[in-house]
């Protein structure tokens, strides 16, 4: 049902601190300790500027003492949840003081004769620092008192023999999921098909149909190389997989192999160059002339690259239409995390890569962590530790623990593309010897974007669906990152914004959009089977002639670790 409301009225942001930009590039240590050095000397260079709020938190620490709660919550902040921050004097004085020194550190901060760029960093360490030093990850948090007690003791044993787990086995940090609930094969990735093709870079799974008609024109879902594939093959009632076989769509799916130091070289004309090569299998498999393709995060850019190359060889007859997923084509993005980022930094990262052979998803994760750290660090160091219990049983927390590697070239092309921004002009990025120019790709094509997502902000999106050429549709759904494209209908709280205008500013877009109530999977659907080809009665047979059935899905990549 459409609501005519303006979803204007919110004018949603970006996230501000962790996009796509940080994993991929990482922040080095010595660059964090060299802003903490800064504000040191900023102390010690303005001697009245830090007496007058060192007063200014002595006046408001008497305040708190005296029992005044000059200080709200976000309610939004789940860390202070309990009653008990708020009606037991000695724990409602804490909160206070520790919200006290928070706004004063900060005002220090803006009030300081310190460049925009240097404030802006020193925010980004003071919220780091704050967010550690939160009274609520202490074994003097009510929660964990609670649990002591009702334990008998028990819980801080729990909590100890998990820190010393993760210390052995999870590079120090807090457990996000319970890795014994999931296998894939069995709970995940279970949607029946088989590996059809198979080359250095990637296997290729046909899934076995599920409807009693089925399009002529397969779609090939294309996922991130960070990350295993099976993100689209979650559990029945989230598979995406699925959802496409019940609507008669003939559904193929790369899963990528996770490299090690032996595939340094493999940058993304590689991946290109093995994605065209799984096209052609999926052409003379179900005996289309093209596909529809599907790209998701970097997937989306891969997708967009293999377009452009496809272009310029005069082959874009291939590819029928391209669904891009919370995936970014221009990489302008402002964080002040990478403020960080000068020009040694991106050579470090790169350096660091090639004499690794790969770059580590665990770096990649922790970055992440590090960038929201109350929700993927503080989180769980209370749960786990503070609370001894264990870490939640979650398919999607599971599959995102999965991590995989990036080759060295690869990771060098990427910071690269958010260094240059080489998509935004044509001949920007060459791919296999062949300059891209997106203007120049033509097919129709439908993008997602998630209005909460801090990884791929959704303006970024936007801004990237206007770089390609054809007949573009946009579409920003209610959710983040993941749940964008983990959106089956059912949900009730599930919604997306659309404006047929594409106007060159987000902002504009967006106070004119239409809110609808809903998944926005059935209105993909019906834009996808449009320009799927015929029904026609369903294929049971899975590979051809020449491609016969390999192992059975998830197939062989998926377990390497």
């Amino acid at each position: 049902m459409r609501d005519q409301s303006r979803s204007s009225k919110q004018l949603p942001a970006p996230a501000s601190f962790m996009n796509a930009q940080n994993a991929v590039i990482g922040v080095r240590g010595r660059d964090l300790l060299s802003t903490l050095r800064t504000l040191a000397l900023q102390g010690l260079k303005q001697p009245r500027h830090s007496a007058r709020h060192l007063l200014a938190l002595g006046g408001q620490l008497g305040r708190v003492l005296l029992g005044d709660a000059p200080h709200a919550v976000n309610p939004k902040d789940t860390r202070f949840a309990d009653p008990t921050w708020h009606l037991n004097p000695f724990y409602k004085r804490s909160l206070q003081a520790y919200l006290a020194w928070q706004k004063q550190l900060a005002l220090w901060i803006d009030e300081s004769d310190l460049s925009a760029d240097d404030r802006a960093r020193a925010r980004f360490i003071a919220t780091l620092l704050g967010d550690a030093l939160s009274p609520s990850n202490t074994l003097l948090n009510p929660l964990a008192l609670k649990e002591l007690f009702n334990s008998g003791g028990a819980s801080v044993l729990k909590g100890l023999n998990h820190l010393a787990e993760d210390l052995l086995h999870n590079d120090g940090m807090p457990s996000q999921v319970s890795k014994h609930a999931f296998e894939v094969g069995r709970n995940l990735a279970a949607t029946p098909g088989a590996v059809v093709f198979r080359n250095e870079l990637l296997e290729l799974i046909q899934y076995r149909p599920m409807s009693e008609k089925q399009h002529l024109r397969p779609l090939l879902i294309v996922p991130p190389q960070i990350n295993k594939y099976y993100i689209f093959d979650l559990s029945n009632d989230k598979s995406f997989v699925q959802y496409a076989l019940k609507n008669s769509l003939q559904t193929f799916i790369i899963s990528w192999r996770n490299p090690d130091a032996r595939h340094r070289e493999w940058g993304l004309s590689s991946y290109v160059q093995a994605l065209e090569e799984a096209i052609d299998v999926c052409r003379e498999i179900t005996g289309s002339k093209d596909v529809n393709l599907l790209g998701a995060c970097a997937g989306g850019l891969t997708i967009a690259a293999l377009q452009g190359h496809l272009q310029a060889k005069r082959q874009l007859r291939k590819v029928a239409s391209a669904t891009y997923m919370v995936s970014l084509l221009d990489s302008q993005i402002d964080s002040p995390a990478m403020l960080f980022a000068d020009e040694l930094t991106l050579e470090a990262a790169k350096r660091r890569s090639y004499q690794q052979g790969v770059l580590d998803g665990r770096d990649m994760a922790r970055v992440f962590a590090w960038m929201r750290p109350n929700d993927l660090i503080w989180n769980y160091w209370v749960n786990n530790y503070l609370l001894g219990k264990q870490p939640p049983a979650f398919d999607i927390l599971y599959w995102n623990n999965d991590n995989t590697r990036l080759p060295a070239a690869l990771h060098g092309d990427l910071i690269d593309f958010f260094k240059h921004n080489p998509l935004t002009r044509p001949g920007g990025l060459e791919i296999c010897g062949t300059p891209i120019d997106l203007q120049k790709v033509t097919v129709d094509s439908f993008s997602v974007a998630g209005v909460n997502d801090h990884i791929t902000p959704w303006d970024v999106v936007y801004r990237s669906t206007l770089l390609l050429g054809g007949k573009r549709r946009f579409i920003l759904s209610n959710s983040g990152h993941i749940q964008s494209i983990l959106n089956p209908p059912g949900n009730p709280k599930s919604t997306y914004s659309e404006n047929a205008t594409l106007s060159s500013d987000p902002r504009a877009w967006i106070y004119d959009a239409t809110q609808v109530q809903g998944s926005w999977w059935p209105e993909w659907l019906s834009w996808l089977q449009e320009r799927s080809g015929e029904q026609r009665d369903t294929v049971v047979a899975i590979g051809s002639t020449r491609y016969s059935p390999m192992e059975a899905a998830p197939g062989t990549y998926v377990h390497v670790r």
